[in-house]
This record gives C-alpha cells, structure tokens and sequence, in this order.
C-alpha cells in the first residue's frame, strides 16, 4: 500500500506550511505602509502595553495547551491514532488554546510594534484558525464520539466570545 504524500494534504500538511509562512509573516513581514498614519501619543505606549500583555497572555496560553496536550501533540491537525480526547486545563476554556495562543500572539505583536499590516496580518491568522479548526474538528468528531457535546459547552477559537 502507497503511502500518500505529505503534499497532497491526507492529514492536514498543507495547513502547517500555511501555517508557518502567516507566523513568518507575522514577525517578519513589513509592518506598515509609509503612507498611512503613524501611531501617536498616546497610542504608542498604549499599544505597547497592552500589546505585551496580549502577547504574553498569548504565549501562556499556548504553553499551557501544548503541556496539556502531552503525547496527543502532532504537528499536523489529523488526531493521533492513539490519542485521547482532551477538555481539561486552557481545554475548558477553548476548544482550540494553541490557536487562541497563536492569534493573541500575533494581535500583541503587531499592537507592540505598532504594525498596522501586521494587525492585518493577525487578523488573516484568525481566519486561517478559523478554516483549520473547522477541518480539524470534523475529524475529532469522526474519532471521539464525546466531541459533538464538548462543542456545545466550550467556545472554538476565542474564550466565552467565539
């Protein structure tokens, strides 16, 4: 039996290389267009606190998915076949911390160093998240039987919001 190439996507690999290149994107890219307006007092240390704190609130997030998710972690959104369903931990509060993670990192990045195309591109991460988790949670539903109740109580990408 031929096993299907990373490429043509069996398990979700085309959603990592996006993935990657919208984090690339994020940190790397241009961060605004010399012709719109350039971020002001008070806005500038404003958007710098509050964008430390989204960032960092982010990356705790984050971490405390990936923790939680122990040996369940894949770099790929296909489920493991021998992993378990987790609701427990940054779990309860979001179907999908490592992604509300990754969107609050980004939104505090771009709001740190005061980027309007990298607030663009954090939105454009949000709907990525968005698509992907909504793949993602087909093949959950196929796999854990319990999935279909857990959405019902827990929010998808942004805690008690969405």
């Amino acid at each position: 039996m031929a096993k299907t190439p990373w490429w043509k996507g069996a398990h979700g690999e085309w959603f990592v290389v996006a993935q990657v290149a919208l984090i690339v994107l994020v940190f790397f890219g241009p961060r605004n267009i010399p012709s719109w307006p350039r971020w002001t007092p008070p806005f500038i240390w404003l958007g710098s606190i509050a964008g430390g704190i989204i960032l960092l609130a982010g990356i705790l997030l984050l971490t405390a998915a990936i923790f939680r998710l122990g040996p369940n972690l894949t770099p790929v959104p296909y489920p493991k076949d021998e992993g378990t369903l987790i609701e427990t931990g940054p779990y309860r509060l979001v179907r999908h911390p490592m992604y509300c993670g990754g969107i609050l990192i980004a939104f505090g990045w771009g709001l740190l160093v005061h980027g309007w195309l990298t607030l663009g591109y954090a939105i454009i991460m949000l709907v990525f998240f968005d698509f992907k988790s909504r793949r993602e949670e087909e093949w959950l539903k196929a796999k854990f039987p319990g999935y279909g109740e857990y959405q019902k109580h827990v929010r998808k990408l942004i805690p008690f919001v969405y």
